[in-house]
């Protein structure tokens, strides 16, 4: 996997580079979930599309912004799943976005994810590298290369409450959740960027991101193979949780398609534990 993660480097200086530099706005297409892309979200998909062409090991490639898998080379053993510019919308007010990229081995369920990357775009570039098993390693641009800072550990409860979707669809007892941790003394902290939110919840230690389902969006917004499932291997082998609606762990759903989306709670253990009172799983 090592070529995939230097590759992964290589398409991290390219975005932050076109993020900086290349037109923002909206293009005339949509993606495989409807979603009008932006011209950044195409570009960026057009970069790691032809950075991973020069990878064997990669037998195919799905990107959020396809419809279907690109298959690549015939004999090699790993699909990479990828969302290219999370957070694209809120580039041109200058807040952090960034890149998730799942590499699955085998097939294309939570178990077959044997490792996860992903990039913050910001003030400071960065990456957090999981491979299945080991903590996460977190690393920092430096003088035009990726220098390793430090394993990333969580605490068995966090401080902080990023809370996702509208709030006039939550459900009543998501709403009661959110609400008591407030009243516990949470901080809010909510960009409407995936990944810099929750790299600061994990990062600080802990805390809860969820994104539920919603009474018109049940399933949830953010996808299974390109979105949660990446996250979720980061927060559990940093010694916190990643569960659905139902208490299942997302290192444990099945996706039965490419776009399928569920609601997701990632944070530290006590957290996670409010969640499944909340929803009585």
């Amino acid at each position: 996997m090592e070529d995939i993660f230097n590759k992964i480097e290589e398409i991290a200086f390219k975005i932050d580079n076109l993020i900086k530099t290349g037109e923002s706005g909206y293009s005339d297409s949509s993606n495989a979930t409807g979603d009008t892309q932006l011209k950044l979200d195409i570009k960026s998909d057009e970069i790691i599309e032809d950075v991973f062409k020069s990878v064997p090991q990669i037998s195919a490639i799905i990107s959020e912004e396809k419809e279907d898998k690109l298959e690549l080379h015939k004999n090699g053993e790993y699909i990479v799943c990828y969302d290219p510019l999370d957070g694209s919308s809120i580039v041109d007010y200058n807040l952090s976005v960034g890149s998730i990229f799942g590499i699955y081995k085998g097939g294309l369920e939570a178990k077959d994810l044997v490792a996860s990357v992903y990039i913050v775009y910001g003030p400071r570039v960065e990456m957090i590298k999981t491979i299945k098993g080991s903590k996460p390693k977190h690393y920092r641009v430096v003088k035009e290369k990726f220098e390793y800072i430090s394993e990333v550990s969580m605490d068995s409860k966090g401080k902080l409450n990023a809370p996702g979707a509208t709030q006039k669809n939550w459900y009543p007892h998501h709403k009661e959740l959110i609400e008591s941790l407030f009243q516990e003394g949470y901080r809010l902290r909510y960009s409407g960027g995936m990944v810099p939110d929750l790299h600061q919840v994990m990062l600080k230690g802990g805390g809860l991101f969820s994104y539920p389902g919603t009474t018109d969006k049940p399933k949830g917004k953010l996808r299974m193979l390109f979105e949660v499932i990446p996250f979720a291997l980061c927060f559990i082998e940093a010694g916190g949780d990643a569960i659905d609606d139902k208490g299942n762990s997302l290192l444990s759903i099945k996706p039965e398609h490419l776009h399928d989306t569920t609601p997701c709670f990632f944070g530290s253990k006590y957290e996670i534990d409010k969640v499944k009172e909340a929803y009585s799983v």
